[in-house]
């Protein structure tokens, strides 16, 4: 009886060791075949027959390999030793060309002569490097550099002013400060006079008032000219430096010239 109970319970815990094996192969089975790649993992082969055996499964994956993302250009320098391609079109120091050569013969022409080896056209078959001093990346960089500040265009900003010809004074004020910050800034003001009804006052003398306000500062890109009935607009920008002085020397002479006549009226009453 004692026999029969002790099988009884070998049999009944061999069948649980091997629930327990599948329910175990199971979960690493659907954890580890997520986007089709198998990890290292020590794998439980449960057989109802032989005693159960632990096998190392080796990683693989089913899909492709993905393709690097392409390196971003490298800016303009020494190269280093890092030249992915066999054969060059070399070019020497002094801008002469050394014809096609392979990578190690350019490598060894840079040790000798103390040089360094920069990309100048990779598109081209083969790719062309030149040997350049230190001093010679430098200044290149540097026209390079004045070439790319040249080229790019300047972002003209324009401001806009809208306003009836009717408007009081203290918000003309108000108005004039604010297209004077703007002149400051180097920006272009459009100012857009409307003329109101049963108004008599002339839009083009508040735009020669307007001017005259910011005249150290601004003149007219666009003159004052009427767009439509009862509109009219102009347009201020800044002043070059070139404008500012000689409108500091035409201020400076008309100042001098009041002063001169004040003098002279002054003892002309005096004589008198």
């Amino acid at each position: 009886m004692t026999s029969f109970c002790v099988l009884k319970l070998l049999c009944q815990t061999t069948r649980n060791e091997t629930r327990y094996a599948k329910r175990f192969c199971g979960t690493l089975l659907s954890r580890t075949t997520q986007k089709g790649v198998f990890s290292p993992f020590w794998m439980a082969l449960p057989d109802t027959t032989k005693t159960n055996v632990l096998v190392f499964t080796q990683p693989f994956c089913t899909a492709e390999k993905s393709r690097k993302d392409p390196k971003r250009k490298a800016a303009f320098g020494s190269v280093g030793r890092r030249i992915p391609y066999r054969i060059l079109h070399v070019i020497n120091q002094d801008g002469e060309s050394l014809g096609e050569m392979h990578r190690a013969e350019a490598l060894r022409l840079m040790d000798e002569h103390d040089l360094k080896l920069v990309l100048l056209r990779e598109n081209a078959e083969p790719p062309v490097y030149r040997l350049m001093t230190g001093r010679q990346i430098h200044e290149e960089k540097l026209k390079r550099a004045e070439k790319e500040k040249a080229s790019s265009k300047t972002v003209l900003v324009q401001k806009e002013l809208s306003f009836s010809s009717a408007i009081a004074k203290n918000d003309l004020e108000t108005k004039t400060k604010q297209i004077t910050q703007w002149i400051e800034k180097k920006y272009h003001v459009k100012v857009t006079i409307r003329q109101a009804k049963d108004n008599n006052t002339d839009m083009f003398t508040l735009f020669d008032q307007i001017l005259g306000t910011v005249s150290d500062k601004a003149t007219y890109l666009s003159k004052p000219k009427a767009i439509k009935e009862g509109m009219s607009t102009c347009i201020l920008r800044h002043m070059s430096d070139k404008e500012l002085k000689a409108y500091q020397k035409m201020e400076k002479q008309k100042n001098s010239t009041v002063k001169k006549d004040e003098n002279e009226e002054a003892e002309s009453s005096e004589l008198h």
